[in-house]
């Protein structure tokens, strides 16, 4: 007699060092414009939150080289005392003005030749808010020389990168080295989350012929990107680290969405 065949759902299991932690879980922001801002104000949302819930919370660093210009009031989150202003620094200043936090601002890119310090460069979860393709390649280069060459408290786990058009975009999650999982009768776990480079990468090189150039006013800003695009994309995917930290187990490890139809379509484990 043949039994019925049943697969089980793929899931990613979160280790208990992320879900207990003694310490803050470090978190590296690079990019402070319209996505990066919003995700920094979430980040700080959910700090406050799990600190509220016995966790030890999260300790964050916002790197970003650029300055605040008018093109940038309205859409992102910025304010006329703050032109001129590092965005990290003014980000960073209201957060923890705000919340009480302690957290840092660095005004230099993350790439090779700016980062040198390696206790800088890692944490267990870095997120990407930047608009060029070589920039993502770059931050992959980096954590994966990071994941195998430096072992200290900070060792890099996670990488959550953001990317938008002008009315869609996607949040995927990956990891940098194999995440020991538990046995389950339930779910099948998986260890590796692949690389947002490694896996779309025909798509992010199709996706470098889009214009970046910056734009020069607020009207012309928002020909290139929806109003509300980056601050949907910020909160969806701050919706999965939350999950995260609060369930310990994923069973979808990033998200494509489509503004203009109002649709998400989920990224499954596997």
């Amino acid at each position: 007699m043949k039994t019925k065949k049943t697969d089980k759902p793929a899931v990613h299991i979160i280790q208990k060092e992320l879900l207990q932690p003694y310490n803050p879980v470090t978190v590296n922001l690079i990019g402070a414009g319209g996505t990066g801002g919003q995700v920094l104000t979430a980040l700080a949302r959910m700090n406050h939150s799990l600190i509220a819930l016995g966790h030890a919370g999260l300790f964050v660093r916002v790197f970003d080289d650029d300055t605040v210009d008018t093109a940038n009031l309205g859409r992102q989150l910025f304010t006329t005392a703050e032109l001129g202003q590092p965005k990290s620094v003014a980000l960073i200043n209201r957060i923890n003005r705000f919340f009480g936090t302690n957290w840092k601002a660095e005004t230099l890119r993350y790439d090779k030749s700016s980062i040198t310090d390696r206790d800088l460069a890692s944490a267990v979860i870095t997120i990407s808010c930047v608009d060029t393709v070589a920039a993502r390649y770059e931050i992959a280069e980096i954590l994966k020389h990071l994941s195998k060459n430096y072992g200290g408290r900070n060792h890099v786990k996670y990488w959550m990168d953001f990317g938008n058009s002008r009315s869609s975009g996607q949040v995927v999650l990956s990891t940098l080295e194999k995440i020991k999982q538990p046995a389950s009768d339930l779910y099948r776990p998986v260890e590796s989350l692949p690389l947002v480079t490694d896996e779309f990468k025909e798509l992010l090189n199709a996706s470098e012929t889009a214009d970046n150039t910056p734009s020069c006013s607020l009207a012309e800003a928002l020909t290139k990107q929806d109003l509300f695009i980056n601050s949907v994309l910020a909160n969806c995917g701050a919706s999965l680290l939350w999950q995260l930290f609060r369930e310990g187990i994923l069973f979808n490890r990033g998200f494509f969405l489509n503004l203009k139809d109002f649709r998400t379509q989920p990224l499954k484990v596997a």
